[in-house]
């Protein structure tokens, strides 16, 4: 009989006691799926003129919606794919800037991570849209909302990789520094990937919080996918039906980001197996010693 390490495995009695709470919960979601999608019945929101100028390309609008919605997808892109870049740069930088700063001025930099993670991400972008331009920084809104998204999520990052640097062993950097590399050699090249790697899943799952944060440009007039879902609503007067694709969209993306994360793991990882393998079939000095013992 095997145990788990973490908790008991669970008993005949107890697992009658979960698959017949698991029961009961999916009887009531599905009644409370069934008594929502009566009600939506009732209101007519199943009916095919709501959701033609989504689904049938027959539609007289069709056409028109797809081509805003697929402007401002690339917009919601754009800016995401900016604002992840630079939150991964400055981040990094950040982080380092904290781990290698004397205790004379470290001070500032804790302070500055701090303040940024305090403030909420739509006030820094509404401080950016609207005070920049007041002190002559004028910029498209693209830029307003990568700035906001960036101030913030630059500084969860930074926190993310110190986590992860502070995670690995001391061992290894008393080793480099014992061979005679320099603090940012040590971090460069043996601290930092191996925090990346280790910290991949919460990187990851910060970028995609930013891809959802650029719907926050809404309030700068930027014509991300949220506001211009707005705009067709205005114009046909079906949010639940515009809303429910523009979650499809997400949902979508998100997905395939985390699949990329994912992929990317899974090629470190070999990658990392592969390099340790070559390296002990490669190495006599350390074969001969394992073969002394």
């Amino acid at each position: 009989m095997t145990t788990s390490v973490l908790y008991d495995a669970p008993g005949p009695r107890t697992r009658r006691r979960v698959l017949l709470g698991s029961a009961v919960a999916g009887v009531l979601l599905a009644g409370v799926l069934a008594l929502v999608g009566n009600r939506l019945a009732e209101k007519g929101q199943f009916d095919q003129d709501k959701w033609a100028p989504l689904t049938d390309p027959s539609s007289d609008d069709f056409v028109d919606v797809w081509n805003l919605l697929g402007d401002a997808l690339v917009n919601t892109l754009v800016a995401a794919a900016l604002a992840m870049a630079f939150s991964l740069v400055i981040g990094t930088g950040l982080a380092v800037l904290r781990i290698t700063a004397g205790r004379s001025w470290r001070w500032l930099v804790v302070g500055v991570i701090e303040l940024f993670r305090g403030i909420p991400v739509v006030i820094l972008i509404f401080f950016a849209a609207r005070v920049l331009p007041g002190l002559g920084v004028d910029l498209p809104n693209l830029w307003f909302l990568v700035i906001g998204l960036t101030a913030y999520n630059s500084v969860i990052i930074a926190e993310i990789v110190r986590a992860g640097v502070n995670s690995l062993p001391k061992g290894q950097r008393e080793a480099a520094e014992s061979l005679g590399l320099r603090r940012g050699q040590v971090l460069s090249v043996i601290l930092l990937p191996q925090a990346f790697r280790a910290m991949l899943p919460a990187l990851i799952s910060q970028l995609v919080v930013v891809l959802k944060d650029t719907s926050l440009g809404f309030i700068i007039s930027y014509e991300e996918t949220v506001r211009t879902a707005g705009i067709i609503i205005q114009n046909l007067g079906n949010p639940i039906q515009v809303y429910f694709v523009i979650a499809v969209i997400f949902i979508a993306v998100n997905y395939a980001v985390s699949r990329l994360a994912i992929y990317v793991e899974r090629r470190l990882s070999q990658g990392k197996k592969t390099a340790t393998a070559t390296l002990s079939a490669t190495d006599p000095a350390g074969a001969g010693t394992g073969g002394g013992g």
